[in-house]
């Protein structure tokens, strides 16, 4: 009986491991053995750094929030805790979009979370 090798099935799954190694330097992108680990090992640094990028904003939003709140006078804790008791629902994100870019309305949030924090201390 003769070898049976799957041909077409074989050469499917190469040329699609080759098209994901597209634009890889030197053999990466030519020959099957190392593009298969290199697009291995790509599948890795992708899943882990979709992971990461969200720590790293999360970082960079409050690192913003607390620039401005500093610069109104008050500390980036007491800021998210004053947020809550004056029933302000802003996320980190619109939050640190409005210190960097508009500064008059980051003072109007700040001066209403002053207010919260002072009838909570009274």
């Amino acid at each position: 009986m003769p070898r049976s090798t799957n041909s077409p099935a074989s050469r499917r799954r190469r040329k699609k491991i080759l098209k994901l190694a597209k634009g890889y330097r030197g053999s990466r992108h030519r020959l099957i053995k190392t593009a298969m680990q290199a697009v291995d090992h790509a599948g890795q640094y992708a899943y882990r750094d979709r992971k990461a990028k969200k720590r790293n904003f999360r970082r960079l939003w409050i690192t913003r929030i607390s620039a401005g709140c500093r610069a109104n006078g008050v500390t980036y804790s007491r800021f998210i805790s004053g947020l809550k008791m004056a029933n302000i629902d802003l996320d980190r994100k619109v939050l640190a979009e409005i210190a960097a870019t508009d500064e008059a309305a980051f003072t109007v949030i700040v001066e209403q979370v002053k207010v919260a924090l002072e009838k909570e201390a009274a």
